[in-house]
């Protein structure tokens, strides 16, 4: 396999939508059983589900390059679908009593998007690699923290140097997308108290 198949390969199977979409009924399981899994699964519809439909649409349409958006200028209008999807499963969890981690998951991907969607508007900042470190934070938190957190860091580095070899980012993108992931997530945690 070459290296840019590699890196192809790992910007897929690690996408924001994928980690998106995966992490919160894993998330839910662990924090109150199948109950728990079934909310992880309403944000995962609302946090991801919602933003890759707009995203493929988009793409059909020709107005997106790719599902990756790799065109910045093009990022605005799904982000800004994504906010108010990552805002309505929120309000949905907090309203019906979803467990506080899963509530507190999701704040951690509102708030980072706080902090990235300004941030792409005038440089690209890597998704991939925040929603990456950000999910290692969760993951951390709710298995054994030291090899969570060994793992996944080289995880994170993998996401980043397959797109820096892809020539979507640099390494400073991809460093700040990851510092930003990581330390919004592990704030928010705290702030809940879950850290």
């Amino acid at each position: 396999m070459t290296a840019d198949l590699l890196a192809e390969r790992v910007t897929n199977l690690l996408a924001p939508q994928v980690l998106v979409i995966a992490m919160p009924p894993f998330v839910g399981l662990v924090a109150q059983g199948w109950g728990g899994a079934a909310w992880g699964l309403l944000a995962s519809a609302l946090c991801g589900g919602v933003p890759a439909a707009v995203i493929a649409m988009g793409v059909r349409s020709g107005r997106l390059d790719s599902h990756h958006i790799v065109d910045r200028a093009r990022r605005t209008g799904p982000l800004l679908a994504a906010v108010a999807a990552v805002i309505a499963a929120l309000v949905l969890l907090v309203l019906t009593g979803a467990p506080r981690l899963l509530v507190a998951t999701v704040t951690a991907m509102l708030i980072a998007l706080g902090v990235t969607v300004p941030i792409t508007t005038r440089w690209k900042i890597s998704f991939h690699a925040a929603v990456c470190a950000g999910t290692v934070v969760v993951l951390a938190h709710v298995l054994p923290a030291l090899p969570v957190a060994v793992a996944g860091t080289g995880v994170v580095a993998l996401v980043c140097w397959a797109r820096v070899r892809l020539t979507h980012h640099t390494w400073p993108q991809v460093a700040a997308g990851a510092v930003v992931g990581a330390a919004v997530t592990w704030g928010t945690l705290a702030a809940f108290g879950l850290e």
